[in-house]
């Protein structure tokens, strides 16, 4: 019985570690064109980057502060 559940463990810390290891991937130097272009980039859309802004500082009750570093206590 203990063979058995440590067989059984051993199992699992071997899947999970498959599967851990499988999502780790480095990006070629042929790929990275990919990531560079133009529908990547997250500020591609001025409209939705404003309704973006509303609606963070509505639901925060504040307005600005995006790429400003600090944690908003004044001693930055």
């Amino acid at each position: 019985m203990k063979i058995r559940i440590r067989l059984i463990l051993a199992a699992l810390v071997a899947v999970g570690l498959l599967v851990v290891s499988s999502g780790c991937t480095s990006v070629q130097p042929w790929e990275r064109a990919n990531l560079a272009d133009y529908t990547m980039r997250p500020d591609r859309d001025p409209l939705h980057a404003a309704m973006s802004e509303h609606i963070y500082f509505s639901r925060e009750g504040s307005s600005g502060g995006r790429g400003v570093g600090g944690g908003g206590c004044g001693c930055n």
